[in-house]
């Protein structure tokens, strides 16, 4: 047996169920192994489209994916995609076929572009140890929650195993014990909780678990805090009476209030970092910050706190409640108003019940002809299209209002690819999330820089067969851009476009589309929903084009 079939089936024998690729001839046996040996193939049409499908399909699935490429050139288009997944800590495995000859045009350092961006950087170098190195790989993937660059030079995928083969049972290494929080820093959170009258929880990425939300909602309910999360784990508390929605950019000003008003803000699996309490803005002069991590160089890395728990979040949540004082209302309030502790009086109720959407707050429609306001055309579209749905939302200065006015029903409902802040992921994103939960209807919503950036990828949503809307906040223009200098003496000839009918590309790829101009133009839209939905759906929205979003305004005063 060939390296390149060995490597491909332990693989697929470690947890790795999708491929994705665009092939060449330097991963083209390793994909077809991995193929053979039990693995979905998603042919993308670029390879970062490829990367950033495998990325959304492993952080929304909660199983490790894989992208392999072609030596040199394809690894260099996928950087950016690989990029997002490792600074996202996603569990992804990119086997990456290598040129070592100095002289060959595919010759790069493929372990100094995976160190560039945060990945973690792995070379097969001898066929008796190519199989326990995929393993491992796969390993560090899931375990260390990485994303890990498997190079594979083309003379070892030539190579033959030794005579012993491939082993008959192939198999992660168990998962490490969850990180126990110490004694004193369990003690020193226990006491906060104990002295906090308006206590908010902030769960984020690490938090994204059935057992970390039951464990977090447990003791939220036993200390009287308000939930809340960071944007990528939008969703985690959609049900929960006591749900703050998302912290930070997307606050609505219900939530940003309530969090600003914090005595304590507890930040689980939660960087705590500029977007999510809008550089400081959110933390009040006398606030106690405390995060939870099980990753010690995580603690303190976005903003000082008061004291920092290492421990993973589940397990941190679960001993803290089993610690918390068992007589007594619970944070602190007069024995007797068990309806009324913490932060959960009924006057925050009766507020989180009738204001706290932003749908419910007031805004002047700036509609005019030709052109739809996004806050009208998202709060229609929220109405329209069924609840059972995961949303992706690419970057730009659009990206607000479907984060924002497109309800999800959990955390598995919405995939946010923002740690590298690159326009062009949202379709791909999409894609991967719709294999993810294909129970569930795809939302992909786009600038129309990003969704020409990744038009590509259109044949590949059409090629699947998936039922996809894709919205596209079309405004001519880099939007972000258009407004950060706008006021100035600058020429915006270089970030502003001709009218361009994104409805008409996407008809060439055999999408259904519709241009909307207005409320009226969604018609369409109830049709294709009622329909067999067996061609996806493209909807060219062109939005009024003089709206900036503060949410960006606070990225560029950041940077």
């Amino acid at each position: 047996m060939r390296v390149s079939e060995a490597v491909g089936r332990a693989l697929v024998a470690a947890g790795v169920d999708h491929v994705f690729a665009v092939v060449g001839s330097g991963n083209f046996h390793v994909t077809n192994a991995m193929v053979a040996a039990g693995a979905r193939f998603v042919a993308a049409r670029h390879e970062g489209g490829g990367a950033t499908m495998a990325d959304a399909y492993a952080r929304n699935s909660g199983r490790p994916a894989a992208l392999t490429v072609h030596q040199g050139c394809g690894l260099t288009n996928a950087m950016t995609g690989i990029a997002e997944a490792a600074k996202s800590r996603t569990p992804l495995v990119v086997l990456a076929a290598e040129s070592t000859a100095p002289l060959s045009n595919f010759h790069v350092d493929q372990d100094a572009l995976a160190r560039a961006v945060g990945a973690v950087p792995v070379r097969i170098t001898d066929p008796e140890y190519a199989v326990a190195q995929a393993i491992e790989a796969v390993a560090t993937a899931v375990h260390q929650r990485r994303t890990v660059v498997l190079n594979l030079p083309l003379e070892v995928q030539e190579a033959e195993l030794p005579e012993a083969g491939l082993p008959d049972h192939l198999a992660l290494p168990p998962a490490p014990a969850p990180v126990e929080p110490a004694a004193e820093e369990l003690t020193r959170l226990v006491a906060a909780l104990g002295a906090a009258r308006r206590p908010v929880f902030v769960a984020g990425r690490g938090a994204r678990s059935h057992a970390a939300r039951d464990a977090l909602v447990s003791l939220a309910d036993a200390s009287g805090a308000l939930l809340a999360t960071s944007a990528v784990a939008r969703g985690l508390f959609h049900d929960h009476p006591w749900s703050l929605d998302v912290s930070g950019g997307f606050s609505s000003p219900l939530a940003a209030q309530l969090v600003r008003e914090a005595d304590l803000i507890v930040g689980w699996g939660c960087a705590l970092n500029m977007w999510t309490m809008r550089h400081g803005a959110l933390i009040g002069p006398d606030t106690t910050v405390v995060q939870v991590d099980d990753t010690a160089e995580a603690l303190g890395a976005h903003r000082e706190l008061t004291f920092g728990v290492l421990g993973e979040v589940a397990t941190t949540a679960a001993r803290t409640l089993a610690a918390l004082p068992a007589t007594g209302t619970p944070g602190g309030d007069a024995p007797g108003e068990p309806t009324a502790y913490g932060y959960r009086t009924e006057q925050v109720r009766a507020r989180l019940a009738t204001s706290l959407a932003w749908r419910d707050v007031p805004y002047e429609d700036t509609s005019r002809a030709g052109r739809i306001d996004p806050r009208t055309l998202t709060i229609a579209l929220d109405d329209l299209l069924p609840r059972e749905r995961v949303v992706a939302v690419d970057s730009g200065n659009f990206m607000g209002y479907p984060s924002m006015f497109l309800s999800v029903p959990d955390e598995q409902g919405f995939c946010f690819t923002q740690a590298f802040q690159a326009i062009g992921l949202g379709l791909a994103t999409a894609t991967g999330l719709a294999l993810s939960r294909p129970d569930r209807l795809p939302v992909a919503a786009l600038g129309d820089g990003g969704a020409l950036m990744g038009a590509a990828e259109l044949d590949t949503v059409r090629r699947l067969g998936l039922p996809m809307v894709v919205i596209v906040y079309n405004d001519d223009a880099y939007g972000a851009e258009v407004h950060h200098f706008a006021g100035g003496d600058h020429p915006m000839d270089t970030v502003t476009f001709p009218d361009t009918d994104i409805a008409a590309i996407a008809r060439g790829y055999g999408f259904t589309a519709v241009t909307v101009r207005a409320v009226d133009d969604l018609d369409p839209v109830r049709t294709w929903l009622d329909g067999p939905q067996d061609t996806p759906l493209l909807i060219d929205a062109k939005i009024v084009a003089d709206q900036p979003s503060w949410w960006l305004e606070e990225a560029f005063r950041g940077h």
